[in-house]
């Protein structure tokens, strides 16, 4: 990442300059790559149609490409995308680090946004944990987009844990909201409070399929510590975010046990995931962002 600019900064927010930053390097690597085929070059320009007026015709960039393009402007959105995250406790996880789930969920966040942006999709954003605790309709505007990177700074400001998990509440709430069709993305490690209430959960993510939604589950967690359960051979007291209950051993003495029982689950919501139409993704938060903007950019092609 370049080295930030002070001014620039000061005139975007620190998040949305970050976004800016992770947005430039990953369209560099695509361009870069053998992964083609996305319009992020003509973001704001779309394909000229035979017998349109040619008022709106760019001709600087037909001069350089010599293709017609018309200047797209904002009312034309191709996309309505909701951006849903999960704020619970469990996300905080590791507490007291910068690079937890909820700081790489708004990050991420931010960087769809930015990309949402130039390819000129309508954005909304929704946070969750016991409820919903921000709903905002999808909408393209730059007053709109600076109040999301606002409350998106809000929430990462926040050091805390917020409450419990019950994403099934929330998700049959965001279904309800959500009128128009739109493609939905999901930034959750869906550790629901109760194991009971793993069918809500299913019930809930089928809920936003029935209303005809795209819907995206980036399965938010930190691998090595949460799927591989990799930690030295020692005694240590771990304690549920949630709930507070603690309990003191060795991880070698459960390990084993642990990551089957967290296969399992993943297991589970990946096989419902794939019987509704839902793209599953698994989001470790050491590996970056660049998966995030790339199922975006599959998602728009194939809904676009």
């Amino acid at each position: 990442m370049s080295r930030f600019n002070t001014k620039e900064i000061r005139q975007f927010g620190k998040l949305e300059f970050f976004a800016r930053q992770v947005v430039e390097g990953f369209i560099t690597g695509l361009h870069r790559s053998p992964f083609h085929g996305f319009s992020v070059e003509f973001a704001e320009h779309r394909a000229y149609n035979k017998g349109e007026s040619t008022r709106h015709i760019d001709w600087k960039l037909f001069g350089k490409t010599e293709k017609l393009y018309t200047k797209r402007y904002d009312e034309e959105t191709n996309l309505r995308c909701h951006i849903l995250i999960d704020s619970s406790a469990s996300m905080y996880y590791p507490k007291g680090s910068e690079n937890n789930k909820i700081n790489f969920s708004v990050k991420a966040a931010a960087s769809l946004i930015h990309l949402m942006r130039m390819q000129r999709d309508a954005v909304g954003l929704g946070v969750f944990n016991e409820g919903v605790r921000l709903y905002t309709p999808a909408k393209l505007s730059g007053v709109h987009l600076n109040y999301i990177y606002h409350q998106l700074e809000q929430l990462q400001d926040e050091t805390e844990p917020q409450g419990q998990t019950m994403a099934a509440d929330s998700l049959h709430e965001f279904a309800n909201r959500i009128h128009r069709r739109s493609v939905v993305f999901i930034f959750s490690d869906m550790l629901e409070n109760n194991t009971e209430n793993e069918e809500r959960l299913f019930n809930a993510l089928r809920h936003l399929r029935f209303q005809k939604h795209e819907v995206v589950l980036f399965h938010t967690l930190k691998e090595i510590d949460e799927s591989k359960f990799e930690f030295d051979n020692r005694p240590y007291k771990f304690v549920d975010m949630e709930s507070g209950e603690a309990v003191k051993l060795n991880p070698d003495e459960i390990r084993d046990e642990y990551v089957k029982a967290g296969s399992a689950f993943r297991n589970r919501l990946k096989s419902k995931c794939l019987q509704n139409k839902i793209e599953f993704i698994e989001a470790d938060i050491d590996l970056g962002f660049n998966n995030i903007l790339r199922s975006y950019l599959l998602k728009r092609k194939k809904t676009i």
